[in-house]
């Protein structure tokens, strides 16, 4: 089997080829710079060069493979319609082969305590944009398509993620971690390796499925940020912000961070037989 994907030098990218590379499925991995060519080189896929924009490049490569991930995202002006356009290709290259789609729970909101895919969708601002493309997506299973959307909780481990770029290192550098609010709102975390497993697992599941990618870890902010602040070197020192400050500081991401968010991965265990088992995300948050 061989495998067609966009994103694959970031940071959940390298983590997927590891993983299908591992269940012995060949990868194609599209990369926009000499850089990104090495790092999916060294890894053990093979290099597609082009873009997001490059519609032509994807829709070949696409056509070329047996299931295609789509994990990339170009955060440049016109996200949506890059994304969108993207999208299309991609299905349009992959046809009746397997087409899985990278969404995310902030799309959801706020949650009324644990919750699975069938939720309410309030998203925040910065991710707005996501639904009007997944329901494109997840349109193509009527005419015969095979899209899938995994939706990944807060990803963590292995030295990266939002935690690591909006928490540890404003962290280290200030002398104490940002927390916003008194930090009772919950983020549903997973680890980038189970994350990773799930895309993989997703090339096999029922067009039309969405799975939330979270491994049932959902964690007060307030206790997530003193495990960071170990990891930036400042043990319990934090740095309260209201909502208002901490988009001054952060941007709009910091409304999604805000979220009160708690979800069960049980549909993903059930049906694709997902199971997370990297479980103790404070004692690696600590560490990164």
């Amino acid at each position: 089997m061989q495998v067609f994907i966009t994103g694959g030098s970031g940071y959940i990218g390298r983590s997927t080829v590891q993983a299908l590379i591992r269940d012995g499925i060949e990868v194609m991995a599209l990369t926009r710079s000499e850089h990104s060519a090495r790092t999916v080189s060294d890894l053990g896929a093979t290099p597609v060069p082009g873009a997001l924009t490059d519609t032509d490049v994807l829709r070949e490569a696409a056509r070329r493979a047996d299931g295609v991930i789509h994990l990339g995202v170009d955060y440049a002006e016109g996200t949506a319609d890059v994304d969108r356009g993207a999208a299309e290709a991609l299905q349009d290259g992959s046809g009746s082969r397997p087409y899985v789609h990278t969404g995310g729970v902030w799309v959801y909101g706020d949650t009324d305590g644990v919750v699975d895919e069938d939720a309410p969708l309030r998203p925040p601002r910065i991710t707005a944009w996501r639904l009007e493309n997944e329901k494109r997506v997840l349109a193509r299973a009527a005419t015969g398509g095979r899209p899938v959307v995994v939706m990944p909780g807060l990803v963590y481990g292995r030295s990266g993620g939002l935690a690591q770029s909006f928490f540890v290192e404003p962290g280290r550098a200030a002398g104490a971690v940002p927390c916003i609010g008194d930090g009772s709102n919950h983020w549903a975390l997973v680890h980038v390796d189970d994350i990773a497993a799930l895309f993989v697992l997703a090339l096999n599941a029922p067009a039309g499925s969405v799975y939330a990618g979270v491994s049932g870890q959902n964690i007060p902010l307030a206790v997530v940020t003193r495990a960071l602040s170990h990891a930036a070197g400042c043990p319990g020192s934090l740095d309260s912000l209201t909502l208002d400050e901490a988009v001054q500081r952060m941007g709009p991401i910091a409304e999604a961070f805000a979220l009160d968010q708690q979800f069960t991965g049980a549909r993903a265990h059930r049906e694709l037989g997902w199971t997370p088992t990297r479980l103790d995300a404070l004692a690696e948050l600590a560490q990164d």
